[in-house]
């Protein structure tokens, strides 16, 4: 028991193998090992350094404007009433994303490619080659909380730098008012053949109207038929306007989309409201529901109703005509600059500093670990050594038997 508690306490009092004096011991003796190291790699990191080329970070800043009356979206949602109705622009969903996938596409960067012949510049062999190294000297990034969009280029040459980076900003404004317009174009079209065919409508309801008008000189017609009417007319033309939209949507999205899926519920609920107000809960063309009313007064609410789908149609498509001709014509870009790319005087990179400290510190800290791993060896018994040399021996051993089959 006695010899129980003796050993316990030596063990207690016992010093570690190694002390923090043992490691200082260590470095010291083997401190040429850790200053030739730290000194070779400081001296291959200056010579790296200054080997690289000075590059200069050109600048330009971009924000995409918020559309306020962006073509026959704005007629649709004035006229309408529609809050979720709006022409297919740039800014669906996010103009700052469009804008990105549009900077980094083939369609802006040929042109800069060759204008500032960077195929020579970056001794591209191939046009792939070029892109990649726009990849590596151009960072394109969009702010999240303000989507202002920032066009960053690296060049040896500074004054280069700039103007790509304001080359940049000026192939994006003339491709986004290209397809602005042509988008406009072909709401244009779309829209002078659905206004020809209303007119037509509407000169044949107002006919119809004038000769029952005629024929029978005057039929008693309630005001809540009238104010019926009144609504279903405005929602005919909404629901009208949304199928307007739902083509538009067809034509550049599939019918599993969002937009498409979106735009058909609307024309759903509409339809809904519709068959509620003309009470045949089907959205057909019954007569609204005023209670009890003569074959005549029936008739004429027919033919009145007709005339009044009809003429909201044409003012809305009227409308949707003429801002699609305004937007066909704009060139007006959709964003704004707001920052310029202007020469820079100071290189961005290499940090030749930094990189030197840090080539040097790594090499300081690998050589105090092979210090101490040459300590160890030379600390090792004679039946531990015996042991290294043998692995050492199994190891030179496969790898001659590995470039001997490599060989054959």
């Amino acid at each position: 028991m006695l010899h129980s508690e003796k050993s316990t306490d030596d063990t207690r009092t016992s010093k570690p193998v190694f002390t923090l004096l043992d490691f200082a011991a260590v470095i010291i003796k083997r401190w040429r090992l850790t200053a030739c190291v730290t000194l070779a790699a400081a001296i291959v990191a200056v010579i790296y350094t200054l080997l690289l080329p000075n590059l200069y970070t050109a600048r330009s800043m971009i924000l995409p404007l918020e559309d306020d009356h962006e073509g026959v979206g704005a007629a649709l949602g004035q006229l309408a009433g529609l809050a979720g109705v709006g022409r297919i622009g740039l800014g669906n969903p996010s103009k700052a994303d469009v804008y990105m996938t549009m900077l980094n596409g083939e369609t802006i960067r040929d042109p800069l490619i060759d204008r500032f012949r960077l195929m020579e510049a970056y001794e591209a062999k191939y046009r792939t080659d070029a892109y990649g190294a726009l990849d590596k000297h151009v960072a394109i990034t969009a702010g999240k909380k303000d989507g202002v969009i920032t066009i960053a280029v690296d060049d040896k040459n500074p004054r280069r730098a700039a103007e790509m980076a304001n080359a940049y900003v000026e192939e994006l404004g003339r491709l986004a008012v290209r397809l602005n317009m042509a988008s406009a174009g072909n709401d244009r079209m779309y829209l002078e053949k659905r206004l020809a065919s209303a007119r037509a409508d509407l000169a044949k309801a107002e006919d119809a109207l004038k000769a029952f008008q005629s024929k029978n000189k005057a039929v008693s017609v309630s005001d809540q038929a009238k104010a019926t009417i009144e609504g279903v007319a405005q929602l005919r033309a909404q629901l009208a306007a949304q199928e307007v939209q739902l083509s538009a949507y067809r034509s550049q999205f599939t019918d599993s989309s969002q937009e498409v899926r979106t735009s058909k519920a609307a024309i759903g609920r509409l339809q809904a409201q519709i068959a509620r107000l003309e009470g045949n809960g089907g959205g057909g063309s019954a007569i609204p529901s005023v209670g009890s009313m003569p074959q005549l007064g029936q008739q004429y609410l027919r033919l009145m109703r007709d005339f009044k789908i009809q003429e909201t149609m044409v003012e809305l498509l009227t409308k949707q005509y003429e801002v699609a001709k305004m937007s066909e014509v704009k060139d007006v870009s959709p964003f704004q600059v707001l920052q310029v790319a202007k020469v820079p005087e100071k290189k961005s990179k290499p940090h030749r500093t930094l990189i030197v400290l840090v080539a040097a510190l790594t090499a300081f800290l690998c050589s105090v670990y092979l210090s101490f791993v040459l300590e160890h060896i030379d600390r090792m018994s004679e039946q531990d050594k015996i042991r290294w040399f043998e692995l050492k021996g199994r190891l030179l051993f496969w790898k001659k038997q590995k470039l001997s089959l490599q060989n054959e």
